[in-house]
């Protein structure tokens, strides 16, 4: 895998996104304008929701379709920013209008759709060939009685991506394989590793990690249960697995050891451009951004190294809504992108780590190397990862929600010096607030 081509499409994807963005906004649940498509002449037109890039439009799979199925016509709209397209489709599936034929459904909203709009979606579980997913993948869009509401498209396991140059500085060890050894099988020894970093460091200023609310949300994925139990009950405040979360990143933020960041937020961006932290714990997704927003000025500086447990952060799914007068054909559009080849192309092209088992198993997958992250071995890294995450994932209808209160919970405590128990009442008034 090579990132230069990447770099283009996520450049043209973004100036898209832009104004694909603005067409969301400005069509909110009362235009008409924006509906499912159909069927007239002969010909079927589809519609797409999408957002950010999920590597459908941007790597050619969508024009390839169309040319392998010439009655076929795909728009798809593609809104950058997750949050304000779920707020849209949100109200289109009230008011049971402007929906598109596929809606993408971002794995935080997953549990909301199958408990509160499993009947705005057409069911999966019927259509032949779909045992190619990872089991707890199709289980995330599963609803109780069996429904399957969509099919993945990728995922996030988790790795750590570090600058070389900076371990260098610190004493610390820069190949791949030594770093992940400090840190192996514990989180705390990642923390313990930023304690040395800061104390030994010699090069200006530098943190040694981006965002406690990386570190938080690296360890609470790798976890079966977050922030619900199985009965869909808060657990929050109560998870051991939160509370060791927590802890740990608000010892790395009163420890200093923070750029005092928040990821995707302003200031992050211009973070990686600047080479202002050495470490960010980073999902697959987020290679092509740190290799976009870092730039070529720093391409070789960055490794990825295995991270200290596996876990899971992000995902998506594709889903029909039931009303859609093109339903079976959009099914089967969202079958075929699905598919272990496709998921394989994308990985290839944009680096989005494959829901399918066969797909991970790929030669595409399994030799695919990064020449901006040093050529690390990233098919063999986040695919060793994937295997790592636990077979039972119990999401919850606010998950996306709770997620975010619970990063500027600990903004907080980086960027106000906010008393931990106290950054810890407000953010559970926050949720409590959000979730009732």
């Amino acid at each position: 895998m090579t990132t230069s081509g990447s770099l283009r499409r996520r450049a043209v994807a973004a100036a898209a996104a832009v104004g694909a963005l603005a067409l969301v906004v400005g069509c909110g649940g009362s235009d008409d304008s924006a509906t499912g498509g159909g069927k007239k002449d002969g010909k079927v037109t589809i519609t797409m929701g999408l957002y950010g890039v999920m590597g459908l439009k941007e790597t050619g799979l969508l024009e390839q379709y169309e040319k392998e199925n010439p009655g076929v016509e795909i728009k798809a709209e593609i809104a950058g920013d997750e949050q304000t397209y779920y707020t849209a489709l949100q109200t289109r599936l009230a008011a049971g209008k402007g929906l598109k034929d596929i809606q993408g459904i971002e794995v935080g909203r997953a549990k909301e759709i199958t408990d509160t709009q499993a009947d705005k979606f057409a069911d999966f579980s019927k259509v032949p060939g779909l045992d190619h997913f990872l089991p707890w993948k199709e289980s995330q869009i599963t609803t109780a009685d069996g429904k399957v509401l969509g099919l993945g498209t990728d995922i996030g396991p988790m790795a750590v991506c570090y600058r070389k140059d900076y371990f260098a500085k610190a004493g610390l060890p820069t190949e791949r394989d030594q770093v992940a050894k400090l840190w192996e099988g514990d989180w705390k020894k990642y923390v313990e590793v930023g304690r040395t970093f800061k104390k030994d460091y010699k090069g200006g200023k530098v943190a040694y990690m981006d965002a406690a609310s990386g570190l938080f949300n690296a360890m609470i994925y790798g976890s079966p249960e977050q922030f619900y139990d199985e009965k869909g009950e808060l657990i929050y405040d109560s998870n051991p697995a939160v509370k060791e979360a927590w802890g740990l990143a608000a010892d790395a933020a009163e420890d200093g050891l923070t750029a005092k960041l928040r990821q995707f937020q302003p200031g992050w961006d211009p973070g990686l451009a600047n080479g202002t932290f050495a470490t960010a714990v980073c999902p697959a997704w987020m290679l092509s951004h740190i290799s976009e927003k870092a730039g070529p000025a720093n391409k070789g500086k960055w490794d990825v190294a295995k991270a200290p447990k596996g876990a899971n952060w992000g995902g998506s799914f594709l889903g029909v809504v039931e009303q859609s007068p093109v339903k079976e054909e959009a099914k089967k559009l969202v079958a075929w992108l699905t598919a272990p080849e496709q998921q394989a192309h994308v990985f290839k092209e944009i680096g989005n780590i494959p829901s399918s088992r066969q797909a991970l198993d790929s030669p595409e997958v399994k030799n695919a190397t990064s020449a901006y992250f040093s050529g690390a071995p990233i098919g063999q890294i986040f695919g060793a990862a994937a295997q790592e995450i636990p077979d039972k994932q119990v999401l919850g209808r606010k998950d996306g929600t709770i997620k975010d209160t619970f990063s500027q919970g600990l903004t907080l405590i980086e960027q106000q010096g906010t008393a931990r128990d106290k950054a810890w009442r407000t953010t559970a008034e926050r949720i409590e607030k959000a979730v009732g």
